[in-house]
């Protein structure tokens, strides 16, 4: 007999019973699905959690710190260093970070609040996952960008004034609570031009201890864009984060206003920090930058550590569908033993017609194959169905501000995974079974028939 004949055999016997077909193809369709829907699950939640800590720990970054103060060490980090390292391969954007210092501003309208200055390339803001709300990066040295944070609490002076003597005054708990609150109304700054003067001290325009930021030079700047608020943090957690960027070029201007510039000239950094375009990168461009004998830092290691993490993870389910698919199978036995009890008399009549015993387990062998096969091809039709129904609870639930995205997904690996095990369960499956009805004897079955 050739193959499609066993086949064409095996087919028949299972349209022929229909309940017992059905049983089996969900037992196995819904095994095999398990193990396909965790494997997706774990590669799902790796992916979005790798993404995740990628946005929120930055592990597709790497900071160089700056040295250069240190007269011990031999690392100088250049404007040619960093132009070198903008030509690494794997590398998206590098972008400089100057500290400037804390400034109490003033808007053309009177109000006031105080931000934390920072010098940087702003045309690559966006490539460090810092979206624009409003407006830009611009070319122009009077532009100033801002977070979001600096737009929460800018209040006129009197108002100010009040607040800060009856925070002074040990307040009652609500009073305390609507000033916080006072702090997180936003205020709209785009395209206003602001009054900055320099901060002699650690704290909030208005104070008991700003004594020279009244005497010193003002810098009038023009906010050109407002970045976007981070998503899931309220405003009250961020009315304490203020901070501003300008270009390096209106960073060096304000130094040299300040007379805080460097007096040989060269370009000072807080710190340069590398975006990579994948994290599995990350490694080989730390180790290039390190032989420019540069100090760099990643967070590669909380990555490692969560990859062990998913290890256990996939495998504590895979395990739990081997099991469901060790169930079904246990199924598949019962149903071909009572086929083989139920088909007696036409495997005796197959061996007095010549079918050898080779021909009677391969019978029954693909007839369970068939089973599985159909219980798999369910199973990828279920599995989709599962993922499509979690993803939807997901989106229905999720309350959190941003777009919304599917976070689980099926591979195309994962489809050919889950069919060798439901096809492998019906060849198993079907073996006990398969031996028995070879060794069933003949006569004695079509006597008893």
């Amino acid at each position: 007999m050739k193959l499609k004949d066993y086949v064409r055999l095996g087919w028949d016997q299972l349209r022929r019973r229909k309940v017992v077909t059905a049983l089996c193809t969900v037992g196995i369709a819904i095994g095999s699905a398990s193990i396909m829907v965790a494997l997706g699950f774990g590669e799902s939640i790796q992916h979005y959690s790798q993404k995740q800590m990628s946005f929120y720990l930055k592990t597709d970054e790497i900071t160089i710190m700056d040295q250069s103060g240190d007269p011990n060490s031999p690392a100088k980090l250049t404007a040619n260093k960093l132009d070198l390292i903008r030509t690494f391969p794997h590398v998206k954007s590098v972008a400089s970070f100057q500290e400037l210092g804390q400034f109490s501003f003033t808007v053309d309208d009177g109000k006031q609040s105080y931000l934390r200055l920072v010098a940087t390339e702003l045309s690559e803001l966006e490539a460090f996952d810092s979206k624009y709300q409003q407006g830009g990066a611009n070319a122009q040295e009077s532009s100033i960008v801002l977070n979001y944070g600096t737009t929460l609490g800018v209040l006129d002076a009197k108002t100010m004034e009040v607040r800060n003597k009856l925070m002074q005054q040990n307040p009652t708990k609500e009073q305390a609570e609507t000033y916080r609150q006072m702090g997180a109304i936003p205020y709209p700054l785009y395209q206003k031009h602001l009054l900055l003067k320099p901060n002699d001290f650690q704290g909030q325009p208005g104070g008991t201890n700003q004594t020279n930021a009244v005497q010193a030079q003002e810098i009038s700047l023009r906010v050109t864009g407002i970045l976007k608020k981070p998503e899931g943090l309220p405003d009250a957690m961020l009315q304490g984060n203020k901070t501003a960027y300008v270009s390096p070029q209106t960073g060096r201007n304000i130094l040299e206003a300040l007379n805080k510039a460097s007096t040989d000239g060269r370009v000072q950094y807080s710190e340069v920090k590398v975006k990579v375009d994948s994290s599995a990168n990350v490694k080989q461009v730390d180790e290039w930058i390190k032989k420019l004998q540069l100090q760099t830092q990643t967070n590669l290691y909380q990555e490692d550590r969560m990859k062990g993490e998913f290890v256990i993870v996939r495998l504590l389910l895979t395990g739990v569908g081997l099991f469901v698919l060790f169930v079904a199978s246990i199924s598949i036995v019962v149903a071909m033993t009572m086929s083989t009890h139920q088909r007696r008399r036409q495997i005796g009549i197959m061996k007095v017609l010549g079918a050898n015993l080779k021909q009677i387990r391969n019978m029954f062998i693909v007839e369970s194959s068939l089973l599985g096969l159909l219980g798999g091809l369910v199973g990828i039709i279920l599995s989709y169905w599962v993922i499509w129904a979690i993803n939807l609870l997901i989106i229905t639930f999720d309350s959190g501000p941003g777009e919304t995205v599917e976070i689980l997904f099926l591979s195309l690996w994962i489809l050919p995974v889950g069919m060798f095990f439901a096809v492998m369960t019906g060849v198993l499956s079907g073996l006990y079974p398969a031996i028995k009805a070879s060794r069933t004897d003949a006569l004695t079955a079509i006597k008893r028939e």
